[in-house]
């Protein structure tokens, strides 16, 4: 199709987190379609853009990931501001704090003004993680709980792409009934809403815990913009200054596009 002819909304702000560009898990394809459908003033990339964790164990990068990466810098050179905030799975960057590498903005943490005038800081969110962890072991059997999880994510949308059904996040599903998990996401907002409190702003904007919400919180507002293993989410705002999340997976062409992802890694391991 031609591209002039495809429909784009226009967003004044867009703030994309937990992409794992190198994962497994990371769907590619479907922030790729977003962001061909979108135009942009400002871009918050609120890391883990790039999973060097995972490449570090197993180095994968095919061109669906290329393909987002180029269109996220060559974004900066079409007019859009682009900011980069390091997270966990990125943090050999985060020593780039306050500088620019082209036309991208490096930083660890921002405040951003709103069209209505709210400041709200933005950061990935790792920073809070000795407030919200119960320990080395706990919070090494929660990773390896949580590579189950995705594990079975995986191969229950490809059995629902051959029977024709849309995608669905089984892995967010499980994880929100999960005591403990529910305890962890507690904590970390109370943590993010506590920053936003002592430096007397009116929200936070941030990510890491792959767990997308919008929520009123000591008279604060809370946004994760969750991410692109699980949930395939944005959080945007338009140019009123209304704030609001996308599911992308959501969308009316979404089913098309996870048949024809399903049929690429089908092609591609027998390929292999």
């Amino acid at each position: 199709m031609n591209n002039a002819f495809v429909y784009r909304a226009h967003y004044r702000t867009v703030w994309l987190s937990d992409i794992h560009l190198g994962n497994t898990d990371c769907k590619a394809e479907y922030l790729l379609d977003f962001l061909n459908h979108s135009t942009i003033d400002t871009l918050y990339l609120v890391g883990d853009i790039i999973d060097m964790w995972a490449m570090s164990k197993q180095f994968r990068w095919p061109e669906s990931h290329n393909q987002v990466l180029h269109k996220l810098m060559s974004l900066s050179k079409e007019g859009s501001r682009v900011i980069f905030l390091p997270g966990n799975h990125d943090a050999p960057l985060q020593k780039y704090d306050g500088i620019t590498f082209g036309e991208i903005e490096i930083a660890r943490e921002m405040i951003h003004t709103t069209a209505d005038g709210k400041k709200l800081l933005v950061l990935h969110g790792d920073q809070f993680d000795q407030a919200v962890c119960f320990g080395p072991l706990q919070s090494w059997i929660g990773d390896k709980a949580y590579d189950l999880l995705l594990f079975i994510n995986r191969w229950y949308n490809r059995a629902r792409a051959m029977l024709k059904f849309p995608y669905w996040s089984l892995a967010g599903y499980l994880k929100s009934h999960i005591k403990g998990a529910n305890k962890a996401i507690t904590r970390y907002k109370y943590a993010c809403i506590n920053r936003a409190i002592n430096m007397g702003v009116d929200g936070v904007v941030c990510g890491h815990i792959h767990h997308p919400e919008v929520a009123d919180i000591s008279g604060k507002k809370y946004y994760n913009d969750g991410d692109w293993i699980e949930n395939c989410s944005a959080l945007t705002e338009l140019p009123c200054g209304e704030i609001k999340l996308i599911y992308w997976t959501q969308t009316s062409h979404a089913n098309n596009l996870f048949n024809l992802r399903m049929s690429k890694a089908r092609g591609q391991k027998k390929a292999a």
